[in-house]
């Protein structure tokens, strides 16, 4: 088999892994004679809608894996086409695609090919040859192999910039159910192992390990765990292992399982649902316990998540804009990360009103109905959970002058070309 043909079929089967953007580290060339580099901003010039980097070659080492894993279209099992690459022409094929600018990084995976220790040693060989035989310097995202020997873990961190480790499922029952030949602790253990390593490495500042951090996935829909199950196992990975990122993988049905939920399309909106809240988990102070409860599991998908909380909890408004402090006014719905700082910096010198949060681009149509300037709420609104909750979601009914609505293309189109948005 050619190196062709070995491409086309490993960077297909690299196709379902969605942990792969390539930010959070810098590094300069000192030698001429480098090539490549990593920049803190994002390498990346391009994202495909669902988040996917492109502008890396992304590629599995091999999909000949010794694991049967239900979900996986590279389980032992499955018949398709396999095919690997030798560390050298996985450097070969990095090295070349970048000289001719199709690339600016390398994210690399692999099936277990014959068992962890022996592929973890192979994707050390792709990366080792490209740093110092070959004098890479761009921006390198590998896989840590699950049951691999902490050594390895170690030395892989030494070389590249990021490094992750799939989660796979949300809960330890699903991964007996749906991989038995994984253990939970396998894939628990080199997530510590790297998040000491990044922790001991800024203590230290004499050396690098994993510089833009590690991230990891869930596969989100082939088990019947909730969002909640899921978010709270997020928030505790966030909080134990120095995690970059947690990405969110509708489940895809690409193979026939008894086990394996029977579904037409991927639930793609609960994974955006997904996103959005673990975002409120990263930046805006909320816990996992507060998005979701007992009685509420899952995700609201007629609501984004900040909005489902705060219909839920309307005893912790309305806000007052010149009073609230910076976290308070993050739990508004329509008042970001930037407008909050906006917000304090600018009430500071003045009294701020309902036209001035206009201005600083505070989205009015779901502000508005949790928020007071000067002590009053706006013109019309009332706090009411079902007045509220219907304006929200129905943005066509005739109360519609703050209603949340997606802005149309087409609706009223003269005023659209006129720039009268």
């Amino acid at each position: 088999m050619d190196l062709i043909q070995k491409l086309s079929i490993l960077a297909d089967a690299a196709k379902y892994d969605v942990a792969c953007t390539s930010s959070g580290t810098q590094r300069q060339n000192d030698n001429a004679g480098m090539l490549g580099s990593a920049i803190k901003g994002g390498i990346c010039h391009s994202f495909t809608p669902d988040g996917r980097c492109v502008s890396l070659l992304k590629i599995l080492l091999s999909n000949v894996c010794v694991y049967d894993c239900e979900y996986c279209i590279n389980r032992r099992s499955n018949d398709i086409k396999r095919a690997a690459f030798t560390p050298e022409e996985a450097a070969y094929l990095t090295i070349e695609f970048y000289k001719r600018n199709f690339i600016e990084g390398l994210f690399l995976s692999s099936a277990v090919i014959r068992d962890p220790d022996n592929t973890m040693e192979l994707m050390i060989r792709t990366v080792s040859r490209l740093r110092h035989e070959l004098s890479f310097n761009g921006y390198i995202h590998i896989k840590a192999i699950p049951g691999a020997d902490g050594k390895l873990i170690e030395k892989a961190g030494l070389l590249v910039d990021r490094m992750s480790v799939n989660v796979e499922l949300p809960s330890r029952q699903s991964l007996l159910l749906l991989a038995p030949d994984k253990k939970p602790e396998d894939v628990i253990k080199p997530m510590w192992m790297i998040g000491q390593g990044i922790e001991e490495a800024k203590k230290s500042k004499k050396f690098k390990f994993v510089p833009a951090g590690q991230a990891t996935q869930m596969i989100i829909g082939a088990t019947p765990d909730t969002d909640r199950d899921i978010l709270m196992l997020s928030e505790r990975l966030y909080d134990s292992y120095s995690l970059k990122r947690v990405f969110y993988s509708a489940y895809v049905p690409v193979l026939n399982s008894s086990k394996l939920p029977v579904i037409k399309t991927p639930e793609l909106k609960r994974e955006h649902r997904l996103y959005q809240a673990d975002w409120l988990v990263r930046f805006y102070g909320f816990k996992a316990a507060e998005l979701l409860d007992q009685k509420a599991v899952n995700l609201n998908m007629e609501l984004d998540p900040k909005c489902d909380w705060a219909v839920r909890n309307l005893s912790f408004f309305p806000v007052e804009i010149n009073k609230a402090d910076y976290y308070e006014l993050l739990r508004v719905p329509g008042i970001g990360v930037n407008s909050a700082k906006k917000i304090i910096a600018a009430r500071r010198t003045h009294f701020l009103d309902f036209d001035n949060l206009k201005k600083m681009r505070v989205v009015l149509k779901r502000a508005v109905y949790f928020i007071t300037c000067g002590g009053k709420m706006h013109k019309g609104v009332k706090i009411d959970t079902g007045y509220i909750r219907t304006l929200l979601t129905h943005p066509l009914l005739p109360e519609k002058s703050f209603a949340y609505q997606q802005l149309s293309l087409f609706d009223d189109y003269k005023k659209a070309l006129s720039g009268e948005l």
